[in-house]
């Protein structure tokens, strides 16, 4: 008996609505992601004028899969937490044929082109990582229950590459036209690009029964400054239990949205043409499921 009530009050000190000084938790867990990405191009199927590429439709990239996330939770000072997690979406297919030629833009600054052969096969990796780095603060406590806010960025990592027969484009007399002659070769294009994002944020917890909790959470931030324009939702519940000393699992629903769209245009005799317009939407509405360790 003394050693089940002695059980008993480790959960119960385990799980208090309290957060001890000095806390670590490392989180891992899997997810469901479901993804959407395009790229504005010239494309000879419409005759030069601007095609909207997709990269799951017209590139056979894998449009829901299930990944991986970390989390790492530093708490102290009673009411103080800085977190950091990591979500990774890494993909790659092969497009036997494209089937129309299609003219990509160079990310950097200058007006360099790419022209792809849409008649060869085209080899398309897509790599997506996000990191959140943040600091939360509990604003009230309770013997049952904690609400704080929070602060943070998110920054997106986009790693673009296309490996088929390729051609270095040049600047054209014909704005909407693609290159006049181009040598297709053998040819790597690797384009990235780096999209921060800061948020703010409402979190809870609440415990309803001895070594079970309730928690959630909820981000948003929007910005659009200069070329650059994105945006990102982050919305969590769930529930956690106590499976042994210092080990919880846990079983949440997610809804997560980060949307980044890059646009950029040139003056061609006297008239404004877009060069890039590049969008990613990274998303998943569905279950979380997580194992964490705190000491």
């Amino acid at each position: 008996m003394f050693k089940r009530a002695s059980l008993g009050l480790l959960a119960v000190v385990c799980t208090t609505g309290h957060v001890k000084a000095d806390e670590y938790k490392f989180t891992l867990g899997a997810f469901y992601a479901s993804s959407d990405s395009t790229m504005l191009v010239k494309s000879a199927k419409d005759t030069g004028n601007y095609y909207l590429l997709d990269f799951e439709d017209d590139l056979l990239l894998t449009e829901d899969q299930f990944l991986p996330f970390f989390e790492f939770q530093y708490s102290f000072k009673e009411r103080h937490h800085i977190y950091v997690d990591w979500k990774s979406l890494h993909r790659n297919a092969d497009t036997p044929q494209l089937g129309f030629d299609i003219e990509i833009p160079e990310f950097g600054d200058n007006d360099q082109s790419y022209v792809i052969d849409g008649s060869a096969k085209l080899s398309t990796t897509l790599n997506i990582d996000i990191l959140r780095i943040g600091y939360g603060y509990d604003i009230w406590e309770g013997n049952d229950y904690t609400v704080g806010g929070s602060i943070g960025l998110h920054t997106m990592f986009v790693e673009t590459i296309f490996e088929g027969d390729i051609s270095l484009c040049g600047e054209t007399s014909e704005p909407n036209s693609l290159c006049d002659t181009v040598s297709f070769t053998p040819k790597v294009v690797d384009n990235a690009l780096t999209a921060p994002l800061p948020n703010i944020g409402l979190f809870g917890m609440y415990e309803f029964y001895p070594g079970w909790q309730f928690s959630a959470h909820a981000q948003y931030f929007a910005i659009k400054y200069d070329n650059f324009k994105g945006s990102l939702v982050d919305i969590r519940a769930g529930v956690s239990a106590m499976i042994c000393e210092n080990f919880h699992l846990s079983l949440a629903y997610n809804y997560y949205d980060v949307d980044v769209d890059i646009e950029r245009s040139r003056s061609i005799l006297d008239k404004e043409f877009r060069t890039l317009d590049y969008n990613i939407n990274y998303s998943f509405t569905g279950p979380m499921f997580a194992v964490s360790y705190s000491f």
